[in-house]
């Protein structure tokens, strides 16, 4: 589908002509629900100025390798670990060679060998060098390690010859990235996923609950949207958007997220329980508001229903799969979990790292099931879901399940 709905696009321009027609790339990544962060070479600001597209993106443009305005002065790394897709639009001849080479002499090479996300470039240069052979095998040399090419078109160039080096017409390099997140590896699967916290009632105006921001679920439940799911997010408390295309279904309490688990668990194909559900509630909930009377209140608390291994032990269970949030010993825990609650797979993160734990953009974590485990390095919180999805459905796939 044709959206990059809460997607992070660093977008990097080089110093070419074609670099005017980047100021309309990001108006369409944009308009696409993107949310776009440029990087700019010392060439392409000769051509275009960084006023222009921080006024179209509303953020400031990166030009500089070490930023002092950037946490630890480390823009680079910064920028590299937000990104969800770094789109390189006008790709020079001369860039196009330098991200061949492996180079890392400004910004945007930098952020180019130092991001995990997926990387599209758009090349824009006359008409000889393009077919130069060197230009030709430095192209092979990208596709090879998994970078997309979207162009170039071919016409009169500004140098006044006719041929194929123009870069791509901006729409369609939108829809080149839209198309890098749409992958159908749960095409027709029916998808369940909890997010969130759960509250759960001391009196009328005071509850428990815990940190959980709902930030991976969200994400999961978009990559699940883009790999071809239907999607029902169950989600508790959370100050966040519904992903597009997906129905949400609002829940407060560990009881009624049962609930509406239990609802659709008949129907669904994959179940990911990424909510942080409260373990235990108030025995009794207080008519009104408890006063502030005594030096010390003993609170009585009794044990929620486990969601995860209803679910899980239910006589129609889908593919389940559990998340493990942990502060130390991440594998004998994870896997104890697994076991015990008869998991299909677990995903386990140490939320006791700040960079990666609730409330964090970013994440890190290690998928653990009966034959195997795989460590996902730190990234985004969409890349990461993008990861997780693939690797879900590719488990559903196999032979052992």
């Amino acid at each position: 589908m044709a959206h990059l709905f809460n997607r992070n696009v660093v977008l990097g321009v080089s110093g070419g002509i074609a670099a005017y027609k980047s100021a309309e790339l990001v108006r369409q990544l944009k308009e696409r629900g993107a949310d776009v962060r440029v990087v700019m070479t010392r060439g392409a600001q000769e051509f275009i100025t960084p006023l222009t597209l921080q006024a179209l993106s509303g953020h400031p443009v990166h030009t500089e390798l070490l930023d002092t305005e950037a946490e630890l002065g480390m823009g680079h790394i910064e920028l590299a670990r937000w990104a969800d897709l770094l789109i390189i639009a006008p790709a020079t001849a001369d860039l196009i060679a330098r991200l061949a080479s492996g180079r890392a002499d400004d910004l945007l090479t930098t952020v180019a060998l130092a991001t995990a996300a997926p990387k599209l470039v758009a090349p824009a240069m006359n008409q000889q060098m393009w077919r130069d052979p060197a230009t030709s095998a430095n192209i092979d040399t990208l596709q090879d390690r998994g970078m997309s090419l979207v162009g170039p078109a071919s016409g009169e160039q500004a140098c006044g010859d006719v041929g194929p080096g123009r870069m791509e017409q901006p729409v369609n390099i939108a829809l080149a990235a839209a198309g890098l997140f749409a992958n159908g590896a749960l095409a027709g699967r029916r998808v369940v996923i909890t997010a969130g916290p759960t509250r759960e009632a001391l009196d009328p105006v005071r509850y428990l609950s815990n940190h959980s921001s709902g930030k991976m679920g969200y994400a999961l439940a978009a990559a699940a949207v883009d790999a071809g799911a239907q999607v029902t997010l169950i989600s508790g408390p959370v100050q966040l958007a519904t992903p597009e295309h997906a129905e949400r279904v609002d829940v407060v309490s560990a009881a009624q997220m049962l609930d509406a688990c239990l609802e659709r668990v008949k129907e669904c194909d994959l179940f990911i329980a990424c909510a942080a559900v409260a373990d235990y509630r108030p025995a009794t909930v207080a008519a009104g508001k408890i006063k502030k009377d005594a030096e010390h209140l003993t609170l009585e608390l009794e044990r929620t229903t486990d969601i995860l291994a209803t679910v899980s032990g239910h006589a129609q269970a889908p593919f389940t799969v559990g998340f493990a949030a942990e502060t130390h010993d991440l594998e004998q825990y994870a896997r104890g979990k697994l076991e015990r609650k008869k998991l299909d797979m677990i995903v386990a993160n140490d939320v006791s790292d700040t960079a990666i734990g609730f409330n964090s953009d970013q994440n890190a974590v290690t998928v653990f099931w009966q034959q195997g485990s795989c460590a996902l390095a730190q990234a985004s919180k969409s890349t990461i879901a993008r990861e997780l999805i693939a690797l879900i459905a590719q488990r559903m796939e196999a032979p052992d399940g």
